[in-house]
């Protein structure tokens, strides 16, 4: 009688998915996230507001130029930073600390761009804001560890 040994499926690592550096990583990272908030960006501002799709569509475009640029920049001072802690990885509060900081830099980029776009006050268009800030925290925590699961955590990280 043989005996046959069942081993338990291991969670796929990571890095054995799509492992990615640099500049292919961020670029990658970049597309794919606004390319997500652009058509959500686009939906909850029609569905939100009396803007017509070509407004909506070009704010939502404006915001993810802003933020493409605010992400590249981000990413590269927060990478630049993890490579100098003696902890490496990520862990839950490194993520959430991540998904802050760079969601708080962005509503100083967007608020004034919302604001002229939309023609309305800084407050209004914070107000504006708040709803995709919230919306955007939890995306950001989510993308970026969904994205680190099939792509790798950056060497900085490792």
């Amino acid at each position: 009688m043989a005996l046959v040994t069942v081993r338990a499926m291991p969670s796929i690592p990571a890095p054995l998915l799509f492992p990615l550096q640099g500049a292919r990583r961020r670029v990658l990272y970049v597309s794919l996230y606004e390319g997500l908030a652009i058509a959500i960006v686009t939906l909850t501002l029609l569905a939100f507001t009396r803007e017509g799709l070509g407004s909506a569509s070009g704010l939502a475009v404006g915001c993810s130029a802003i933020a493409v640029a605010w992400n590249l920049a981000f990413n590269a001072l927060f990478e630049h930073w993890e490579r100098r802690q003696p902890v490496r990885g990520r862990s839950t509060a490194r993520r959430v600390a991540h998904a802050i900081g760079f969601e708080g830099g962005l509503v100083l980029w967007l608020v004034p761009f919302i604001a002229w776009w939309l023609q309305v006050s800084l407050w209004q268009a914070l107000l504006m804001d708040l709803g995709l800030l919230l919306f955007f925290l939890v995306y950001t925590f989510a993308f970026t560890w969904v994205f680190d699961r099939l792509f790798g955590l950056p060497a900085a990280a490792a």
